[in-house]
């Protein structure tokens, strides 16, 4: 995401290597090519000045150190000021109702429907809420049935009265069946429109006013970038909204809206959603993302997604394996499955300082682990087991059974052994800082 603003910002700072110190001149001309970046990025011409005249004021009334330069001096005030600008702070998100209600608004097409089960399998497995999804958009053809069969591939209800054409009702109705089951979240989907009108204004504030929701969360499309921002405004005005959220951030994002929504409505970003599986939903942190736009990484959310995927007993057990040599294509399969788990892998890379920019024009998705899977699972349980029993004859098998080429199937147990020997020497790595640490002190 933001791959063409983050190399923008960049380059805007080349001008400062090989300088010894910040000056008026050569602030100036890193300041006006941020600038550019920032409006061809889709921010307000208004927004992007403030902004850039702050970071200048900042910059230039820093103290330099003989140990830093100009350049890192640079990106610490950027960085600084980019998180500022994009809330501070992550939002909080209190829900005390009994059921507790959040009410979903936004045009047709930013993605509200895919948000609204996207948001109840997140309550529902990281909050542990058992929530229900009303389908109150009763002007989009199938709208209701897509929610129905969202909500059916994560087990959670749906509310809905296909017959009715009043949304206040079917919203009323739908958290008193919530009370019924003893349910104690409602989410509210409700209608969009291609533009903003008076109708569907009145109508959604109608819906809130009946409803007293505890959130009322403004889902816009970011890559409609200004546009998504100023919509935001007239939805905040008549609604008060309490956060935005931002969908579509893995396509053609430009930025110009997750840097200038917060400054312009007054209300903070609270999820990001990166793609239309159901747990492609994160909270929005302005520190992390701030540090992504400069091309820092975000090593926080690494750990924090391979985290979600961490079992303790299962990394004993395959510490032992490895320990022993005894790694086999079971578990390396296993080991696959985790990493899918834990998002997009070209995101996911993304998210390692310096590897976003080197990753910009090459196609990583979760598709190219396919080949290798389906040379691991035409293997039979003992071959995946005893990875030395694979001599020319079975290699020649899996070439065919997995539809792959003799030659690719060389080049993957080339490297699975590889893989082998690299795991051996980090675990014998590992053992030695171990044993020296427990050494007595000389």
């Amino acid at each position: 995401m933001f791959e063409n603003l983050s190399e923008r910002i960049e380059g805007a700072f080349k001008s400062l290597k090989g300088q010894g110190k910040l000056t008026e001149l050569n602030v100036a001309d890193t300041i006006k090519e941020v600038r550019r970046a920032l409006v061809d990025a889709d921010v307000n011409y208004k927004i992007a000045k403030e902004f850039t005249d702050k970071v200048k004021d900042q910059a230039m009334g820093q103290n330099v150190l003989n140990a830093v330069q100009p350049g890192q001096l640079m990106v610490k005030v950027m960085h600084e000021e980019l998180t500022q600008l994009m809330g501070g702070k992550e939002a909080d998100f209190n829900l005390k109702g009994s059921p507790a209600v959040i009410l979903i608004a936004g045009l047709q097409g930013s993605g509200k429907t895919t948000f609204t089960h996207k948001l109840a399998y997140w309550l529902k497995t990281k909050k542990f809420k058992r929530p229900l999804m009303v389908a109150a958009d009763v002007y989009r053809p199938a709208a209701v049935d897509q929610l129905i069969v969202l909500g059916g591939q994560i087990d959670i209800p749906v509310y809905s009265e296909k017959e009715n054409k009043n949304p206040v009702e079917i919203a009323l109705n739908g958290i008193a069946h919530a009370k019924s089951l003893g349910l104690d979240l409602v989410i509210i989907d409700t209608a969009g429109r291609l533009a903003v009108d008076e109708e569907m204004m009145k109508e959604i504030a109608a819906i809130k006013a009946k409803t007293k929701p505890d959130q009322i969360l403004f889902v816009v499309d970011s890559m409609t970038g200004q546009d998504a921002v100023n919509t935001a405004k007239a939805f905040n005005d008549r609604l008060d909204f309490d956060g935005v959220v931002l969908t579509k951030l893995d396509g053609d994002t430009r930025g110009g809206a997750a840097l200038s929504v917060t400054y312009t409505v007054g209300k903070p970003i609270k999820f990001v959603s990166t793609g239309e599986k159901v747990d492609t939903l994160d909270v929005f942190f302005p520190e992390r993302m701030a540090s992504r736009i400069l091309g820092m990484g975000d090593i926080v959310s690494f750990v924090e997604k391979a985290q979600e995927q961490y079992d303790e007993k299962k990394a004993k057990e395959l510490e032992a394996k490895i320990r022993k040599n005894q790694f086999d294509f079971n578990d390396f399969l296993t080991q696959l499955s985790q990493i899918k788990k834990m998002g997009n892998v070209k995101d996911l890379l993304g998210m390692l300082p310096g590897v976003g920019k080197q990753l910009k024009d090459v196609d990583i998705n979760n598709d190219s682990f396919k080949k290798v899977e389906a040379i691991i699972l035409s293997m039979t349980p003992t071959e995946r087991s005893n990875p030395d029993l694979l001599d020319g004859k079975r290699k020649l098998r899996l070439a065919k059974g997995s539809g792959n080429t003799i030659q690719e199937v060389n080049a993957f147990l080339k490297q699975f052994e590889q893989m082998k020997t690299m795991m051996k020497s980090m675990q014998k790595m590992s053992s030695a800082g171990r044993q020296i640490k427990g050494l007595p002190g000389r």
